[in-house]
């Protein structure tokens, strides 16, 4: 199973917002890089969930309990014959009992994109993508989860 990352705006969605709602939709990316990593997206995968604005910071671990599929709002195919634009569902797993922020990432030589080629380090605005195996393991042994 795949481990990714992905960014919300805890005043617009917070893990907080998951833990209560107990499932939600993950909606509302236009980016194609980041909806390429959605089309990969399947049931029984994780996601880290990492809060932007000023947090910045790894919260919790949620599990993919619906793969991606088609944005009924939204219908249509890329030029590749790809769903246009993916959604997928998510339940909370954990929350981190330490949330990694990313200036704790930046600092540790470990997360380093040229060792360890995580995105977050190298394109911070991209929303969605996936984490290295190294990185999830690095992440899930410092934030508990």
């Amino acid at each position: 199973m795949a481990m990714y990352l992905i960014k919300t705006e805890p005043s617009d969605y917070s893990y907080d917002d998951l833990v209560r709602e107990k499932r939600t939709v993950w909606d509302g990316v236009t980016n194609p890089a980041a909806r390429m990593h959605m089309r990969a997206i399947k049931k029984g995968d994780e996601v880290f969930v990492y809060h932007t604005g000023k947090e910045k910071a790894i919260v919790g671990v949620a599990t993919v309990v619906k793969g991606a599929y088609p944005d009924p709002d939204e219908p249509g195919e890329t030029a590749k014959g790809e769903m246009k634009a993916p959604l997928f569902e998510i339940a909370p797993k954990k929350r981190a009992t330490t949330p990694i922020t990313l200036e704790t990432m930046k600092t540790d030589e470990r997360f380093s994109h040229e060792k360890s080629g995580f995105a977050l380090l190298r394109e911070p605005r991209l929303s969605v993508m996936p984490v290295p195996a190294a990185v999830e393991k690095l992440i899930r042994k410092m934030a508990g989860v």
